[in-house]
């Protein structure tokens, strides 16, 4: 019975030993393979990133040249209007006073116009007889003429107040306001029995909407400072829009801004880039959007990971296996173009060969 359990315990002890030894073969294989990598072939691109929106390149902002307050509304945001479309009405709301004083310039400039036409019917007579001067029948001419125009406008801006229309010349004023060439609302500032101030040369007046055609789109941002040298007009451009995730919009850059801005303590510099393919999607004014301009692109060359290589004064350097007591041998490289997480190798390793990972250091003090 003795023997038995002996040899039961021998045949245990052995198994685990046998496990142990099969175990850490195992795992240094596993973790040698995980230290090293080897050189192979890939495409490389290195980006200049833009950060902006979307945004169209002509955004018109509609305004009124009469005041009053908004009667009627024919558009809303996202309707479709052709140039000469009527998009609002407004009401002329003049006040009492306004209406009563612009009645009695009318009837004060008729009054003075009827004055001077009958002094100049005086004055001709006199000319007849040369009794008048040259100088004072033209005096009256141009007087008489300075009559007739103030009492068209007078007459013109009392009709204006009263019925909200009116003819000047060849150009037609009236209260409802047309669409000024074909697009898209986008946004409407006013709603019904909202006060307009009108445009004029001396004040800016109401927005009432805007209006943008949206088969013309643009990414509007920023490129840092450490970027924008490499950039140039024609680049293509990658556009990544937050609200439509996967979507392959594609662009190219058509301006570069001489003058750099200040962002967040950054400097930077204003980019534009033309949207060339939307991928099919509906793209929205003001989506926020991150643009990844190609500066470079190599296809079919020899990569390694970048972290792999250590970068000295005029050199860079990376470990390959040797059979050396610490199994490392430093071998320098010339290295190309790099995208920040792979670089290209163009001298010093050759495709299949291996690289070492950089050893792990430890933090603890000895």
């Amino acid at each position: 019975m003795k023997r038995i359990l002996l040899t039961v315990g021998i045949i245990i002890v052995a198994g685990a030993a046998a496990a142990w030894v099969f175990t850490s073969g195992n795992g240094d294989d596993k973790s040698a393979k995980n230290d090293q990598v080897t050189v192979e072939r890939g495409n490389l691109v290195e980006y200049a990133l833009a950060v902006g929106q979307i945004e169209p390149r002509n955004e018109i902002e509609v305004k009124s040249k009469i005041s009053g307050v908004v009667n009627k509304v024919f558009a809303e945001p996202g309707d479709f209007v052709k140039e000469g479309e009527p998009l609002l009405e407004i009401r002329p709301d003049p006040t009492p006073l306004e209406l009563a004083e612009a009645k009695r310039n009318a009837e004060r400039t008729e009054i003075a116009l009827e004055t001077l036409q009958r002094e100049m019917f005086r004055m001709e007579q006199l000319r007849e007889r040369d009794m008048v001067s040259d100088h004072d029948y033209q005096q009256l001419q141009r007087n008489l003429r300075d009559a007739e125009i103030n009492v068209q406008l007078n007459h013109e801006r009392l009709e204006l107040l009263e019925s909200g229309r009116i003819l000047i010349g060849e150009t037609l004023i009236e209260s409802v306001i047309k669409a000024p060439t074909d697009g898209f609302i986008l946004e409407k500032m006013v709603d019904i029995g909202d006060p307009i101030v009108p445009l004029t040369s001396y004040q800016a007046g109401t927005p009432i909407m805007t209006l943008a055609r949206m088969d013309d789109l643009l990414f509007k941002g920023t490129v840092d400072e450490i970027d924008v040298g490499k950039l140039y007009e024609g680049m293509t451009a990658e556009i990544r829009v937050g609200a439509l995730p996967g979507a392959q919009v594609k662009g190219e850059l058509t301006r570069i801004s001489l003058k750099a801005t200040t962002r967040e303590n950054s400097t930077v510099f204003p980019v534009e880039i033309r949207i060339t393919d939307n991928d099919g999607r509906v793209l929205r004014a003001g989506y926020s959007a991150n643009a990844n301009v190609v500066v470079d692109r190599r296809e079919d060359v020899l990569i390694i990971p970048e972290r792999l290589v250590t970068y000295m004064e005029d050199r860079s350097v990376v470990d390959v296996p040797s059979r050396s007591d610490n199994g490392r041998l430093e071998t320098e490289v010339k290295l190309g173009l790099s995208d920040a997480i792979n670089v290209e190798v163009i001298e010093g390793l050759e495709e299949g060969d291996v690289v070492l990972e950089k050893p792990l250091r430890s933090l603890a003090a000895n």
